[in-house]
């Protein structure tokens, strides 16, 4: 299953977490953080993508009822104004633009069975999210 599969059935109100969730020290990073549960995720997606020079793309773009949406995707390409951190091999790279809206963020990954299993963002900087679910600002 690729990424985009995942997130497509992952909405924005699984993506937030309460801080109280969040799994990674309170240290603010510029970028966002993987757990050891979301790099292996991604570790075997991109896996099986077959392309290893891949990182996964964690964004924020203008959308839905609150003003912003998350965005995760694979990219080859990383710009020298990017952010990128590094967790148990995994590459996750924020662009500059997006870097003040979810600088400090933790991506998780929970299989959640029956319930459905999906990537969640832990976002210091998110103030609300909207009644939908879909976004947050």
């Amino acid at each position: 299953m690729a990424i985009g599969d995942i997130l497509a059935t992952t909405t924005a109100e699984e993506l937030m977490m309460t801080t109280s969730e969040a799994t990674e020290s309170t240290t603010t990073h510029r970028g966002a953080l993987l757990t050891a549960a979301a790099a292996a995720k991604v570790k075997e997606l991109i896996d099986a993508e077959g392309d290893p020079n891949l990182v996964l793309r964690v964004g924020v773009v203008p959308g839905g009822c609150s003003g912003f949406t998350y965005e995760m995707y694979f990219d080859s390409t990383i710009d020298p104004t990017d952010i990128v951190n590094e967790t148990d091999g995994v590459r996750v790279v924020v662009d500059a633009a997006s870097a003040d809206k979810i600088g400090g963020a933790t991506v998780d990954y929970r299989d959640g069975g029956l319930q459905g299993s999906g990537f969640a963002i832990n976002n210091p900087n998110q103030t609300r999210g909207c009644g939908c679910g879909e976004s947050f600002c």
